[in-house]
């Protein structure tokens, strides 16, 4: 392609409202243009990009066996009713009637339709297993779109659905799945974990997610270098914190004027966080739930939700504590609540001696509680957020953090929507059984924004060469020098017979506004055609990842290119 056809609109300045590092060089690189709030065009340079994660993905996909399809954009609601989550999904969920009142939806989420679809053809056991899959854009109605494509509401994802005889199927078919991300991810050139996560609105009780990791993504997870455990700080579990066993002490209530925090509590009787039951307040569809962690950890919603089962959680306002809890914002504990509100613990707070909480009441707390003794609590469970340095669950060594970029994520859905949907076979006796199904998925367009935020620098871009727009850019020196011009257009010809893509900076601009360019844009690598190329029979080669800068004779320069681009 040469520049002067190519439709790349550059930017020097970053426009405002450009958030991280991908959105901004996405816009300025002429890749991008903002549509509406969370929906963007790709113009020719992501296209390409997208297309190359594409083709990685389908490979991966279809050497697993996996069968493309393409289903609907647009559902019917009594798919979505069938299985309950037509009013469980939210306000994510882009609703629409059509002209005969009847509903619909923008699919977020395939997991119904294909369902419903295998369950009309599908008979016996010998047509499974069956893995189906697409490639298709997804909408969600992000509350607050941002951060460009990584958190829009119109997006491109594949997502691969499996059916199986029984749960040793799915475990052969997830596994087949866990290995294809590895694959597509590594092909692409990203430094990954995969961690272990929640499942979410798509449902099941198994899954892992893969994260790009980079300092700009929205998750944080926990990993342990002495094994290979690594989860999603949401999902990670962790053991009961075991207590020093002391003498049980009476209760003692005790007046604590204006301490109402941990730190002010621990501060006004001289003791450590680790001895205080931090209590916090919720509003759920089940009713009023207090939450018991130790002083110095912090609650994980999604844990508690999980153990609650609810579909709605939401912190109680110190009106709601007074009316639903006959407590005290402030001064909140288990022992003297409201019959009616639910006490969930942590595992760590049951293993408290002598510690101390809210008594419910105006500047008062409790001294000496001693959980078992004290308080009753309707459910004991790891209801802890993971913080580093916590012991790993696996091997007991200390956790580090890290930041990443979910990419991809893998369900085991069991016979969740089978069931549901009566979607059965019959085996090998002709009993009925439900098939059981596995969910997959990958974020494309986000990991094009991904690999954005793990390889730039002040410049630019640096793409990875297995998804780069075009691998190398050819830029004569001075476009009004017929002789440049013409090795320029001789290198760019025969790298383009040799399946190597590649642009020619025809343009007439000047050198340095080329250069700029090309280092914007990020192509692998640069070959520059100047008066040495006429003089001296040699071209100078910068490889954009490190700088690094090489000279060649003409004759041998392709096989060089050729080498170098297998590093990178």
């Amino acid at each position: 392609m040469r520049l002067t056809q190519l439709y790349a609109p550059t930017l020097r300045e970053t426009p405002a409202d450009a958030e991280v590092i991908s959105h901004q060089l996405m816009l300025r690189a002429g890749m991008i243009r903002k549509a509406a709030g969370g929906v963007y065009s790709y113009l020719p340079l992501a296209w390409r990009t997208l297309r190359k994660i594409e083709t990685i993905v389908r490979e991966e996909m279809d050497n697993k066996g996996g069968q493309e399809l393409l289903m609907p954009i647009m559902q019917p609601a009594e798919l979505w009713l069938e299985t309950g989550r037509w009013h469980v999904y939210g306000d994510e969920m882009f609703r629409l009637k059509d002209r005969h009142q009847r509903d619909f939806c923008l699919g977020p989420t395939h997991e119904e339709m294909i369902t419903t679809l295998v369950r009309a053809d599908v008979r016996s056991y010998r047509q499974l297993p069956l893995m189906l899959y697409q490639i298709q854009n997804k909408y969600r109605d992000e509350i607050r779109p941002r951060f460009g494509l990584m958190r829009g509401r119109e997006f491109i994802m594949k997502d691969l659905y499996s059916f199986d005889r029984d749960e040793a199927g799915l475990e052969e078919s997830y596994n087949k799945m866990y290995d294809a991300y590895t694959r597509i991810f590594s092909r692409c050139g990203l430094k990954f974990r995969a961690v272990e996560a929640d499942a979410g609105a798509i449902g099941g009780s198994g899954t892992h997610e893969f994260m790009v990791i980079a300092d700009s993504g929205e998750a944080a997870i926990v990993y342990c270098e002495q094994c290979d455990f690594a989860a999603n700080v949401e999902k990670a579990e962790l053991k009961p914190i075991e207590s020093p066993e002391e003498t049980l002490l009476p209760l003692e209530l005790k007046d604590t004027p204006g301490a109402k925090t941990i730190h002010e509590i621990t501060a006004f009787l001289q003791i450590s966080r680790e001895k205080t039951i931090k209590a916090l307040a919720y509003k759920t569809d089940k009713g009023p739930v207090l939450a018991l962690v130790r002083g110095d950890h912090e609650l994980n919603d999604i844990k508690l939700q999980n153990q609650l089962g609810c579909l709605t959680l939401e912190l109680a306002d110190e009106k709601a504590v007074g009316a639903e809890f006959d407590s005290i914002a402030g001064f909140l504990g288990p022992i003297g609540i409201n019959k009616d509100v639910m006490i969930v613990a942590d595992t760590t707070v049951m293993n408290l001696f002598n510690a101390v909480c809210g008594a419910n009441q105006l500047d008062k707390h409790w001294l000496n509680v001693n959980p078992n003794r004290d308080f009753k609590a309707a459910i004991v469970a790891d209801i802890r957020l993971i913080q580093e340095s916590d012991p790993c669950p696996r091997c007991g060594a200390s956790l580090l953090t890290a930041r990443g970029i979910e990419v991809g994520q893998v369900f085991k859905l069991f016979t969740k929507y089978s069931t549901a949907l009566k979607a059965t076979y019959l085996d090998d006796n002709g009993k009925e059984k439900p098939m059981v199904m596995g969910c997959y998925g990958v974020g494309v367009s986000r990991t094009m924004a991904a690999a954005i935020e793990q390889n730039y620098d002040e410049n630019g871009i640096i793409w990875p060469a297995a998804i780069a727009p075009y691998t190398i850019a050819v830029i004569p020196i001075s476009h009004k020098d017929a002789a440049q011009m013409e090795a320029a257009v001789k290198i760019y010809e025969e790298l383009n017979k040799n399946g190597i893509e590649t642009v020619l900076d025809d343009r007439n601009e000047r050198p340095g506004v080329k250069f700029k360019d090309a280092d914007l844009i990020g192509y692998p690598l640069r070959i520059t055609v100047g008066p040495k190329a006429i003089n001296e029979n040699l071209v100078e080669v910068k490889v954009r990842r490190n700088g690094q800068v090489i000279h060649y004779t003409i004759e041998e320069y392709l096989q060089a290119v050729k080498e170098l681009l297998k590093t990178l």
